[in-house]
């Protein structure tokens, strides 16, 4: 009787804790109470795209050659907070843009979330800015993205960068989102995780690679979790993840024609490199670069290098890129 009076009272105290957090959770985030510790927030915009408010970054001059960077699943612009500006200096437009459901963009429940969505989204959004071709730099998830644009909006997207890209379902095995997928479980477990900071700090252990983990600080934890701390970025996560539809990419990889520019890190857990290989082999006027010490996130884990690399294949009409001189490039094809 004990045990069961323990158990009654264990179960009745979670369930009041979940509760509780379901029940206090704000609507959404409100971005005059958080601009202030936006890096670049001096940078950033807002425009309409079918109904939600898109957030975007953007830098250098309008009419230089435009690259639109786009971030991966549970990310935003943040993570170009180093290389975007660089790579103004080095004669882009730069346009970093939140996905419909992360950052500060609009987290709507009638979105589908869905990575052709996402593209079609993005299509629109280049259509309100006046961008008629950009070079498309898509990193993890936004790579799936960047890839989805090419295939359907072929005319949009003049270069392709993908930076440790998503190009299948592979990820949805991965015991959270599997978790997630169950009906009920994943609106109860979401919450909890994306707000916790020991989870972050965790997940960002496994996506960095060792060598680098001095950049899981405080500011970088809180950035990341402070756009998604909210009901509606709780649920835009947790659809996005459901709505995973990503097989597509690799079957349909070898339709690229545009030159196409691969960065992986060597040390990538999270989408392991053999998929940068099959991207190779599969789309035809594609480079291959890989990058020592440097796991999921080039961009913030070798800001230089990826500035280095990007602006001369983005240069170049071709899309060729020099020899890197950089011990840290392991392989270049």
């Amino acid at each position: 009787m004990k045990l069961k009076h323990l158990a009654l009272g264990f179960g009745g105290a979670v369930g009041a804790v979940v509760a509780a957090k379901m029940l206090t959770r704000a609507a959404t985030v409100d971005w005059h109470d958080v601009s202030e510790k936006v890096i670049h927030a001096e940078n950033s915009h807002f425009v309409e795209i079918d109904g939600a408010t898109v957030h975007f970054q953007e830098f250098g001059d309008r009419n230089s050659p435009t690259l639109l960077l786009i971030h991966g699943f549970t990310a935003s612009v943040y993570v170009w907070k180093t290389v975007a500006p660089q790579l103004a200096n080095e004669g882009f437009h730069v346009v970093a843009v939140d996905l419909i459901g992360f950052g500060f963009s609009d987290k709507p429940s009638w979105f589908d979330y869905k990575i052709t969505s996402q593209a079609r989204m993005l299509a629109r959004f280049m259509d309100r800015l006046g961008i008629g071709r950009a070079t498309v730099v898509g990193s993890s998830y936004g790579g799936a993205v960047a890839l989805t644009l090419a295939l359907d909006y072929t005319e949009r997207v003049e270069k392709l960068v993908l930076v440790d890209a998503v190009i299948n379902d592979e990820v949805k095995n991965q015991p959270i989102l599997k978790l997630a997928r169950i009906p009920g479980v994943g609106e109860v477990l979401t919450p909890f995780l994306l707000d916790s900071k020991m989870f972050m700090k965790m997940r960002m252990q496994g996506t960095l690679a060792p060598a680098n983990h001095h950049l899981i600080t405080k500011d970088r934890i809180e950035s990341i979790i402070r756009p998604l701390h909210a009901k509606d970025g709780h649920n835009a996560v947790l659809q996005a993840g459901r709505n995973w539809d990503a097989n597509r990419i690799e079957e349909d990889a070898h339709l690229i024609n545009q030159p196409t520019l691969i960065i992986w890190g060597e040390e990538d857990t999270v989408i392991p490199i053999h998929n940068g290989e099959t991207l190779y082999n599969s789309i035809l006027n594609s480079r291959f670069v890989v990058l020592k010490n440097c796991g999921h996130v080039p961009p913030e884990e070798k800001p230089d290098l990826f500035v280095s690399l990007v602006s001369g294949f983005s240069h170049d009409r071709k899309g060729r890129i020099a020899e890197p001189e950089s011990e840290e490039v392991k392989l270049e094809i």
